[in-house]
């Protein structure tokens, strides 16, 4: 079984706290806006040495878009595995795509991309 309260006596109070909004103490205020002003000049010391970044060049930006020098080394890296491949591809592929061994019906992987798939409508 549940019990009501009588909040009637909770009234007055909350009158009270409407009648006199609370206000903050000016040492805090005080902290608050020094420490707005602080941050301001943190960002804008930030911002000029950005500033002095933009005009490194082509490459730099290059690398900063690509995610920095682990990007490029990724990058790197998947280039270099593309090239081996291409290259000198294992037994099993040369199998697949080998276009005198079978005929391009009897192919294990589609060479038609599913980009253009989506371009002829099938």
């Amino acid at each position: 079984m549940t019990e009501r309260r009588d909040d009637t006596g909770l009234d007055a109070f909350f009158a009270a706290a409407r009648e006199t909004p609370p206000q903050p103490d000016a040492a805090f205020l005080a902290r608050l806006t020094e420490g707005a002003l602080d941050e301001q000049m943190a960002q804008a010391g930030r911002l000029k040495a950005g500033a002095q970044r933009v005009g490194q060049g082509l490459w730099s930006g290059l690398r900063q878009a690509l995610g920095g020098w682990p990007g490029l080394a990724g990058l790197a890296v998947a280039c270099a595995a593309g090239v081996w491949l291409g290259v000198s591809p294992p037994e099993g592929m040369s199998a697949l795509w080998d276009s005198q061994q079978a005929g391009l019906g009897q192919l294990g992987v589609d060479p038609v991309s599913a980009y253009d798939l989506a371009m002829i409508g099938g």
